[in-house]
């Protein structure tokens, strides 16, 4: 028996918040309408899952609840396509735990990290 958990964000606007995760290379899965509008979302980053479910708050905090965190083969290719389709948190930089990475927000103003090892190889 297989095992995984997948993250479900609430979000305000389902239809436009898997519209920009398309935008940054998600692919839309699946999708469920009520009355006309999009109620729920599933989203994939390569093998990794998300949902998005209607009814999440605007948030103006510093910081949401949930991060999203994405492994991706090369973090500069990554910083190149992506980085200026939301607001950069932290730019390009190399962690202490081998890791090279930055984080930007999404339209709901949750943190997406991309990151990818130092050393090739390390995934």
């Amino acid at each position: 028996m297989s095992r995984d958990a997948v993250p479900m964000l609430n979000v305000p606007d389902v239809a436009a918040t898997a519209a920009w995760y398309q935008g940054i290379g998600f692919e839309l899965v699946d999708s469920a309408e009520d009355e006309g509008r999009v109620t729920w979302a599933c989203m994939r980053f390569g093998e990794g899952e998300m949902m998005l479910n209607a009814g999440g708050s605007p948030s103006a905090a510093r910081r949401r609840d949930v991060d999203l965190f994405c492994y991706v083969s090369d973090a500069d290719a990554w910083f190149g396509e992506v980085a200026d389709q939301g607001e950069l948190v932290e730019g390009l930089h190399d962690t202490f735990y081998g890791l090279r990475e930055f984080t930007i927000r999404d339209c709901n103003r949750f943190w997406i990290t991309f990151a990818a090892p130092v050393k090739p190889g390390d995934f």
